[in-house]
C-alpha cells in the first residue's frame, strides 16, 4: 500500500511538470528590458567593449534586429512593447500632431499625453498587470500614458530638459530599478536611456564622441551585472538589451545638393499640413483636389521616394493607418528633408527605410531562461513582444509577432518536445509498475 501511494504521488508530480519550462517549477522569473536609443547594430565593433563582449559568452546575441517602419523613437519603442505594427498602434511619429488643426507637439511633451498613445492597443505593462504582475516604466516611451483608464503601476517620465549622458545618474537609475525588483517585487521594468542617439545626432555616428558614449554604455552594462549580483537577482532576473533604430551620417553641402522641397512645389499653395523638416521621413496633407499634383511634383524631386498612403508597400505596415496623411515621403539614406530652407543641423539621423543596414539595431539578452554563447540570426523587433510574454509566463494580447522566431533563444525551447516524450515514456513505465503491484 505504501509503495502504491509513493508511485501515485510520483506519477502526479511528473504529470504536473510535463511540458513546462524548468523555471516555472521554481517560480516566475522577473524581466528587465533596457533600451539604448539609437544604438546601431555595429556600434560595438570598433570600440573596446569588454562587458558587451562578455554578454556574448554569457547570453544570447542577434546579428542585428530590424526595427519597424518608422525608424523613429516613439513608433519603434511602441512596436516593441506592444508587438504591433505601427499601422495598428498608430503612434506614427515622434511628434504628436493633428493634421486638421495643424497642432504639433514636440517629442518629449508627448510622453505623458495619453491621447497620442491610447489607441486600443495594450502595451505589455498593462497586459501583465491585468494578469497579476507588478510593472514599471523608467523613461520608456509610452509608459507615462493611461490605457483605457489604466496606468502603469509606476512610471517615471523624462522631463523636457533632461540630460541624457550623465553616467552617475545612469548608475543611480540601475540601483533604483534593482531595488524595485529585490525589495518591492516588481516583475517587469522597462528602462530607457537616450544615448547614443543624442551623440549620433549632434556629432555623427562615425566620430570619437560616439565611440566614447559606447564605452560609457559598456561600463553601465558592467555596473548592471554587479548590481544584479549585489541584489541577489542572478537566478531570477532575465535582461534584454535592445534599441529602436540605428543612425547614419547626414549628407550635406558641398558634398551633395541638399533636398529643399519647395523647389519642386509651392507648399503654401498646395499643402494644408506638413511635417517635412524632421529627418528622413515626411508627411503631407494636400489641399482638396491637389493630391495628384503634389504627388507628381514630389516625384520629380531627387534623393527621395514619394508614396500615396494607400499605395505604400505592404512591407511598410503603414497603409492602414488612419493617422498618417495622404502623402508620405521617405528620403534616400543620409538625405534630410527640408521644406522651404535648410534648418536641420543634425550630423547624424534616422527615419530612413528599415531595410538599410544603418537603421538596424542591437539585441543582447542574458539570465536564467536564456541560452549561453548563442548567436541568433537577425529578426524583426516585433517578435520581441511574444518572447517577453513567454519569459513572464503571461498570455499575450493580440499581436503581430511570432514566438517561433525568438523562442530558440531560450534554454527550454529546443528540448521541450524531447522532454515531453521522456515524460510520456516515464509515465508509461510507472503506470505499468503501478498496475503490476
Amino acid at each position: 500500500m505504501k509503495m502504491r501511494l509513493e508511485l501515485f504521488l510520483l506519477i502526479a508530480a511528473v504529470s504536473c511538470a510535463a511540458g513546462k519550462p524548468l523555471s516555472k517549477a521554481a517560480g516566475r522569473n522577473k524581466l528587465l528590458l533596457i533600451s539604448f536609443d539609437g544604438f546601431r547594430w555595429d556600434y560595438d565593433q570598433d570600440v573596446d567593449t569588454p562587458n558587451l563582449d562578455q554578454l556574448v559568452t554569457d547570453g544570447v546575441k542577434a546579428k542585428y534586429v530590424t526595427p519597424p517602419m518608422l525608424t523613429m523613437t516613439s513608433p519603434s519603442h511602441f512596436t516593441t512593447i506592444t508587438g504591433r505594427w505601427v499601422e495598428d498602434h498608430e503612434v506614427v511619429h515622434n511628434m504628436m500632431y493633428n493634421a486638421k488643426t495643424n497642432q504639433k507637439v514636440p517629442h518629449k511633451q508627448t510622453l505623458s499625453r495619453s491621447e497620442w498613445w491610447d489607441n486600443g492597443v495594450l502595451p505589455l505593462w498593462i497586459t501583465a498587470q491585468n494578469q497579476g504582475l507588478k510593472t514599471a516604466s523608467f523613461y520608456y516611451p509610452g509608459g507615462g500614458a493611461n490605457y483605457s483608464g489604466q496606468a502603469v503601476n509606476r512610471a517615471l517620465v523624462e522631463t523636457f530638459d533632461h540630460v541624457d549622458d550623465n553616467e552617475t545618474e545612469w548608475r543611480q537609475n540601475i540601483d533604483m530599478v534593482m531595488s524595485w525588483f529585490s525589495e518591492e517585487d516588481f516583475h517587469l521594468v522597462t528602462l530607457y536611456y537616450g544615448e547614443p542617439d543624442n551623440v549620433g545626432h549632434a556629432k555623427g555616428p562615425d566620430t570619437p564622441d560616439r565611440k566614447k558614449i559606447i564605452q560609457q554604455i559598456d561600463r553601465i552594462i558592467g555596473y548592471l551585472r554587479e548590481a544584479i549580483n549585489r541584489h541577489k537577482l542572478t537566478d531570477s532576473l532575465n535582461v534584454i538589451l535592445t534599441s529602436d533604430h540605428g543612425m547614419t551620417t547626414v549628407k550635406k553641402r558641398p558634398q551633395v545638393d541638399e533636398i529643399i522641397l519647395n523647389k519642386y512645389l509651392n507648399l503654401l499653395k498646395l499643402a494644408s499640413f506638413e511635417i517635412l523638416d524632421y529627418g528622413g521621413f515626411g508627411i503631407l496633407t494636400p489641399r482638396p483636389g491637389k493630391e495628384q499634383e503634389v504627388f507628381d511634383a514630389l516625384s520629380n524631386a531627387p534623393n527621395l521616394t514619394v508614396y500615396k498612403k494607400n499605395e505604400l508597400p505592404e512591407s511598410f505596415r503603414l497603409a492602414k493607418s488612419e493617422r498618417l496623411p495622404p502623402i508620405v515621403v521617405v528620403a534616400d539614406l543620409g538625405f534630410n528633408l527640408n521644406s522651404r530652407f535648410i534648418v536641420y543641423v543634425n550630423k547624424g539621423d534616422h527615419g530612413y527605410h528599415n531595410g538599410e543596414m544603418d537603421m538596424k539595431t542591437i539585441f543582447r539578452a542574458f539570465g536564467p531562461d536564456f541560452k549561453k554563447n548563442f548567436l541568433s540570426e537577425p529578426f524583426d523587433s516585433i517578435h520581441v513582444y511574444p518572447l517577453m510574454c513567454k519569459l513572464l509566463q503571461i498570455e499575450p494580447a493580440p499581436h503581430n509577432g511570432s514566438l517561433t522566431v525568438t523562442e530558440n533563444l531560450l534554454l527550454h525551447s529546443g528540448g521541450s518536445q524531447r522532454a515531453r516524450l521522456s515524460v510520456a515514456l516515464l509515465l508509461s513505465v510507472l503506470s505499468f509498475m503501478f498496475t503490476a503491484l
